[in-house]
């Protein structure tokens, strides 16, 4: 039986990992190598390397309503989108309100996860830790490794030639990137167009005498504001779009989607992607298209090679006098702290059962928590996977056996091995995987259920956002407040834009309410299938 449990980070995935320890039971210890807690979202000047944290003028991918622990909403005068300060405190209010901080040792590294001598039948572990340079051995019953994507940067130098040996410029790796200051006036190339790539080279452009963004695959640009001004997240990550794109042919999906991106501009024009594409990448961005539009940024296709002091690109175009070049090729996962046996046995999130666990352990007793690319929040997904490990260490939640699962990764591995800057591909929908660990957790909301006892919430979780307050109306760990904060999420988005009122159109209230009503059909039939087809809701 799993009573004491190492918690391995102290950003977002170890805070929710150590207040679902406690909500269990269960006796965690959280140790973080720095002095605070927040992760990579805790912003540092320094780029010494002991430490990733994001840069300056971060602003949050997904909305709030989106982004929050389920049982903690934001509060109702925090923006929509938000930069790392105000995550951060959000991060503090979290741990103050539970607690949590008094299971943190801070300023302690975990050396080495190693299995316990009898770890065949005990399931334990030996874990090696060092706090000022005194190092401590401990025995703990599970751990939870929650130290999350940015560990260490990726970066391919053997594949761009000339970069280490000629290339008389200076080169450096997106982690170093804290603001614009050493880049004003030079001409600088962003090699790689993920969500970093595409925000760097925005900024750059402000005060870079020019800067050239290097796109090796195609890729979509999507605004952070939607229709009607609305977050862009809380549109389009419904249950009700969820059940289209299980519904309709995935060829018509992908017509759909690409014709709403190209209905803000035509990708194709500013050489960004193609509806012939058949992969799909998407960024957050609302300023590159204007960049690309003005030329402050101008659009390149992957690096050839590079000389003294240009760059020669596959279409064999050249730029000349680069000064700087900036990889925004992400990182790796190493994991250095576990054996070699262990860590042998998963290279990326899909060798791991539903992400999660490796499925070779004589005991299922260590979980990486947060090694998962949704197309919504991880927060939101690494909190409903510590829910559901800690149901399991406590006995309430079952695995499959070892074989079972084994056969689950192999049937949902992708083929072949993909490095970090292409892993945005292998992005599984926020929806199935949220919905899939929450129904293994016992905590996922019935819509058919809920047309029967409470049609009003009902119509809201199946055509509003799939807000995380869903996964505390029933279960283990279900929250009073959560119907209250699912019918009021609106008025929180709307709170703080309200510093200016304006007169309104009182009609607009009594059209939602036909327009919920004529929807009551679609809801019932939607329902009845998902109730057939449990699957349906775990399909990435």
């Amino acid at each position: 039986m799993v009573q004491r449990v190492a918690v391995i980070g102290a950003g977002a995935g170890g805070l929710a990992s150590v207040k679902c320890c406690l909500d269990e039971g269960l006796e965690p210890t959280c140790f973080e190598r720095s002095e605070d807690i927040g992760g990579v979202w805790r912003y540092t000047d320094s780029t010494d390397g002991t430490r990733v944290s994001v840069y300056r003028s971060v602003i949050t991918n997904t909305s709030k309503e989106m982004s929050c622990f389920s049982d903690f909403p934001f509060p109702e005068d925090f923006p929509n989108y938000l930069p790392h300060s105000l995550l951060l405190e959000y991060f503090r209010m979290y741990a103050r309100h539970f607690d949590l901080l008094r299971h943190i040792r801070f300023k302690t590294t975990a050396l080495s996860v190693r299995k316990h001598p009898d770890f065949a039948t005990s399931g334990q572990w030996e874990v090696v830790t060092e706090t000022d340079g005194v190092r401590e051995s401990h025995v703990f019953d599970a751990v939870m490794v929650c130290t999350g994507h940015y560990q260490e940067p990726y970066l391919p130098l053997d594949s761009f030639p000339g970069i280490g040996t000629r290339f008389k410029g200076q080169y450096l790796h997106s982690q170093e990137y804290k603001d614009v200051e050493a880049f004003r006036g030079k001409r600088v190339l962003v090699v790689g167009i993920g969500n970093t790539g595409g925000d760097v080279s925005v900024e750059l452009s402000h005060v870079a005498a020019k800067v050239f963004l290097s796109a090796r695959s195609n890729t979509w640009v999507i605004s952070r504001v939607s229709n009607h001004g609305f977050p862009f997240d809380m549109v389009s990550t419904t249950r009700f779009n969820h059940f289209l794109d299980w519904l309709l042919p995935s060829a018509l999906t992908r017509r759909i989607r690409f014709w709403k991106f190209n209905s803000w501009f035509n990708h194709a024009n500013y050489g960004l992607a193609s509806t012939k594409s058949p992969k799909f990448k998407a960024i957050i961005n609302e300023e590159l298209p204007f960049c690309l539009l003005s030329g402050t940024v101008v659009l390149k296709p992957s690096v050839k090679e590079f000389t003294e002091s240009s760059v020669v690109f596959e279409d064999g175009t050249t730029e000349e006098n680069i000064d700087v070049v900036l990889f925004a090729t992400g990182y790796i996962f190493p994991f250095p702290f576990l054996e070699e046996s262990v860590r042998s046995l998963f290279d990326d999130n899909r060798s791991l059962y539903k992400c999660v666990f490796p499925p070779q352990l004589e005991k299922p007793t260590l979980a990486i928590i947060g090694l998962v690319q949704l197309t919504g929040s991880i927060m939101v997904g690494s909190e409903m996977q510590a829910r559901w490990v800690t149901g399991i260490f406590a006995g309430w939640n079952k695995l499959p056996s070892a074989s079972r699962m084994t056969a689950d990764v192999l049937k949902k591995k992708p083929p072949e091995k993909r490095n970090p800057s292409e892993r945005e591909n292998l992005k599984m929908s926020f929806i199935g995987y949220t919905d899939e660990i929450a129904a293994r957790a016992g905590v996922k909301p019935s819509v058919l259920r809920l047309l029967l006892t409470d049609p009003r919430l009902a119509l809201a979780i199946f055509f509003g956002p799939c807000t995380p307050y869903q996964y505390r109306l029933v279960g283990r760990g279900a929250w009073s407040g959560a119907r209250d904060a699912i019918l009021t999420q609106w008025q929180r988005t709307l709170k703080p834009l309200r510093t200016r009122v304006v007169d309104e159109d009182s009609n607009r209230s009594s059209g939602w309410c036909w327009m919920c009503l004529l929807a009551l059909p679609v809801a019932l039939t939607a329902g009845l299938l998902l109730s057939k087809h449990p699957q349906l809701g775990c399909r990435p």
